[in-house]
């Protein structure tokens, strides 16, 4: 099972994408910029939890 922060982070980013995409379709500039933001931070936490699951894989096999 993936990583809490995988799952939760692919969410943000996905929201992030809704932000951006809402923004720039009514040309609010700063909803679109926090869409951005929250790409960005979902693209982190993915990251995180793709290395916390990386590292159980491996603790697993030894």
């Amino acid at each position: 099972m993936p990583d809490h922060d995988r799952i939760e982070g692919a969410a943000k980013k996905m929201g992030g994408d809704v932000k951006e995409a809402v923004g720039k379709m009514t040309g609010d500039a700063k909803l679109q910029a926090e869409g951005k933001a929250d790409q960005v931070e979902g693209k982190a936490q993915n990251a995180v939890g793709g290395v916390k699951d990386a590292v159980r894989e491996h603790d697993a096999k030894h």
